[in-house]
C-alpha cells in the first residue's frame, strides 16, 4: 500500500544516483567508486537489491569496462552472501533495458538480483494482488550490510 498510495517523488529525481547520501536511508548495502548495491524498497522477494553504476546512464553500452567489472563482481559477492548466510534455492539475475522490456527506472540501468527460494511463491499474488515479504526490509539491509563490511572492506 506505501508503494501505490504514495506521490511517486522520485519522478522528479534519479532514486538511483544516490551521490553522497546517507547509505542506510537510502538502503545502500555496499558501495565502490564505479557501482553500488541497494536494496529494492518495493522487494519481488525477500532480499532483493540492485546493483548500478554511480553514473547516471541508460544503456549497458554506455558502460565503461571497469563498471562492468565492479557490477559482475558485487553480484558474485552477493551470489555467494545470498547462497551461504540466507540459504537461497536459486537467484534471479536479470537487467530490464527499455519500458517494453519492464523497466520501472529507464534512465538509469540497474541489475535486478532476487533471492528465490522453493515454496517462496504462493496464492496472494493471484487471489489478493500481494505480496509476503517474509523479514522487515531493514533486517535483511542489516545483514547484507554487515556481511559485506566483514568481508569485503
Amino acid at each position: 500500500m506505501e508503494y501505490v498510495t504514495q506521490t511517486h517523488k522520485y519522478k522528479e529525481s534519479c532514486f538511483l544516483c544516490i551521490g553522497d547520501k546517507d547509505d542506510k536511508e537510502s538502503l545502500v548495502v555496499a558501495r565502490l567508486d564505479k557501482a553500488f548495491i541497494m536494496m529494492n524498497r518495493y522487494p519481488y522477494s525477500n532480499g532483493h537489491v540492485m546493483v548500478a553504476p554511480q553514473r547516471h546512464i541508460s544503456s549497458v553500452e554506455d558502460l565503461e569496462d571497469e563498471e562492468v567489472i565492479q557490477i559482475l563482481g558485487l553480484i558474485k559477492k552477493l551470489s555467494a552472501i545470498f547462497r551461504e548466510d540466507f540459504k537461497v534455492d536459486g537467484l534471479n539475475i536479470g537487467i530490464n533495458i527499455g519500458k517494453a522490456a519492464g523497466a520501472g527506472l529507464e534512465e538509469h540501468i540497474h541489475v535486478h538480483v532476487v533471492p528465490r527460494w522453493f515454496g517462496d511463491t504462493n496464492f496472494m499474488p493471484v487471489i489478493a494482488e500481494t505480496k509476503v515479504i517474509s523479514e522487515h526490509l531493514y533486517s535483511t539491509y542489516e545483514k547484507l550490510k554487515k556481511r559485506f563490511e566483514e568481508n569485503f572492506g
